[in-house]
Parts: C-alpha cells; sequence; structure tokens
C-alpha cells in the first residue's frame, strides 16, 4: 500500500526547499534532513544533524528486510508510522529492573528490548538520552541507531557518545532533539520512495 501524501505536506516540503538548498546532500542524507525540518519547522537542522549516508544506507535495508524497530519511548512509537516497534518502557519489568538496578525505566527498557531483538535492530530514541548511553553501554550491534534526545541534562552529551562510539548513526549536535524528530528520521527512510 502506497502512502498519500496530503497537500499540506506536500506544500510544507515546498516551502521548505524555497528556503534551503539541499540538493547538495546525498540522497539518504538529504531525506533524513528534510523530514527532520519538515517536522520540526526548525532549519537548523540543516547544518546540525550529523547524517552518514552509507550508515542510512544499511538502515534502511535493515528496515526494507524486516528488521525490528525499538524506541525508547511510545511517544517516538506513535510518530513511526505503517511499522511496528518494540517499546517495553511502560512495563512493569521496566520499572521493576529500573528499581532494582538502579536505572532509569527508559534504560531498562533498552535492556529488556535488546533481550528481544538481538543485534540487527534499527534504535530510535528521541526522548531519554539515558537510553541512548545505555544503548552505547550494551553493545547491541544495531543495523542504525537515530540518536535525537532532547533536553538540558545528558543529551548533547549522549550524543556525542554515540558519535565516538562508531556506531552507524543519526545524531545532531546540541541539546535539541524530541520525539517528533527522531520519529521523523526514521519515516524519512521508511518513505523514501514517497518523500513529496
Amino acid at each position: 500500500m502506497s502512502r498519500v501524501v496530503h497537500p499540506i505536506e506536500a506544500e510544507s516540503y515546498r516551502i521548505l526547499r524555497s528556503r534551503v538548498d539541499l540538493s547538495h546532500l546525498p540522497p539518504l542524507s538529504r531525506a533524513v534532513t528534510e523530514r527532520v525540518v519538515h517536522a520540526s519547522a526548525d532549519l537548523d537542522y540543516v547544518t546540525e544533524l550529523v547524517c552518514d549516508e552509507s550508515a542510512l544506507a544499511g538502515g534502511l535495508a535493515a528496515l526494507r528486510a524486516g528488521a525490528p524497530v525499538v524506541t525508547d519511548v511510545w511517544m517516538v512509537a506513535a510518530g513511526i508510522t505503517g511499522r511496528e516497534v518494540v517499546c517495553p518502557v511502560a512495563e512493569p519489568a521496566a520499572a521493576e529492573l529500573a528499581q532494582a538496578a538502579g536505572l532509569t525505566r527508559s534504560a531498562a527498557a533498552v535492556r529488556i528490548a535488546y533481550e528481544r531483538v538481538g543485534p540487527g535492530a534499527l534504535w530510535v530514541v528521541g526522548c531519554a538520552p539515558t537510553a541512548l548511553v545505555e544503548l552505547i553501554a550494551l553493545d547491541v550491534a544495531p543495523a542504525l541507531v537515530v540518536g535525537l534526545p532532547v533536553g538540558f541534562v545528558g543529551a548533547a552529551e549522549s550524543k556525542a557518545a554515540l558519535r565516538a562510539a562508531g556506531l552507524p548513526a543519526v545524531s545532531n549536535v546540541g541539546e535539541k532533539g524530541g520525539s517528533a524528530v527522531a520519529a521523523a528520521a526514521l519515516n524519512a527512510l521508511l518513505y523514501l520512495k514517497e518523500t513529496p
């Protein structure tokens, strides 16, 4: 089934493209950057996103092969369209593990999710820097990490750690991020042939 692009979305992309020329970017990086800017109306992402074309190609191939998608919170999961996700953050087991291990629930949920999906998943973190830190520490061997958590405590640092870890990833420089932009980055790959 093909996704129907609403006229408002098409007009948003027209406006975006009238304000910034991203034709110099490789195709997957351009798709991700445009979708993130579209979702946030924030042109700063043009220079703040850190995309790696080969990492995005690996993520796209994994998506097309049916690799699982894991999110840190349900707000991110809600923004990902047309794809089932794994998100155990609200499960009682996550709260129990968090309390027992001295973790945040998001970090505990990463451990639980990894036990379920194993290596090769796509991980989408848009809320909790602690989830991103845990994901790096666990060495989850991801197909792709969309690391765009938001906040004044640990967000910029967790994204810097992601880039330093050398994992296949999309991130940004700074404190900005959030559920909408993290979901948008993954949706860019899901919608690739349908971008207006």
